[in-house]
């Protein structure tokens, strides 16, 4: 029968005294973020992360992207922005390539909204539907039960 294998992670124990549990490099103790060779890099890392979610916020904000790519609205509101975007540039064959397909995502997403609404509509109805009257067919009759043979004559 063959054991399973422990799985090797870092060995840094944090403030609070937990294990950092992320997977070591390869022949080493540490993981990347922990690795004494590797602190000036990991610390540019960290801080480029920090920069990279502060510049989306911002982005998000003057774009008008409050609900980002997650719903068909978002989606629809970063397409107009590509398009507007390309109607400023100057006349070629790929911004009209680019346009064409800006157009098709933007039908194809009209399309996903027109089915949403329906979808939602359809669920509305459903449930705001009464139960359906029963049918006079399915009343429950007490059971009748079969006549009996009759016995036979002696003659």
């Amino acid at each position: 029968m063959l054991g399973r294998t422990r799985r090797r992670s870092c060995t840094f124990i944090k403030p609070d005294r937990s294990p950092c549990r992320a997977n070591p490099m390869r022949d080493e103790e540490f993981c990347y973020f922990h690795h004494p060779d590797h602190k000036q890099e990991a610390a540019d890392a960290r801080r480029l992360g920090g920069n990279r979610r502060r510049r989306e916020k911002t982005l998000e904000g003057a774009y008008d992207l409050p609900e980002g790519l997650d719903s068909v609205d978002g989606i629809r509101r970063l397409v107009e922005i590509a398009t507007f975007d390309l109607l400023g540039l100057e006349s070629s064959i790929p911004r009209s390539n680019a346009m064409l397909r800006a157009a098709g995502v933007a039908t194809k997403l009209l399309e996903v909204a027109e089915l949403e609404r329906r979808i939602a509509d359809l669920e509305a109805a459903l449930k705001d539907r009464s139960p359906q009257p029963s049918s006079p067919f399915d009343v429950d009759l007490p059971e009748i039960e079969a006549p009996s043979d009759p016995e036979p004559s002696q003659n």
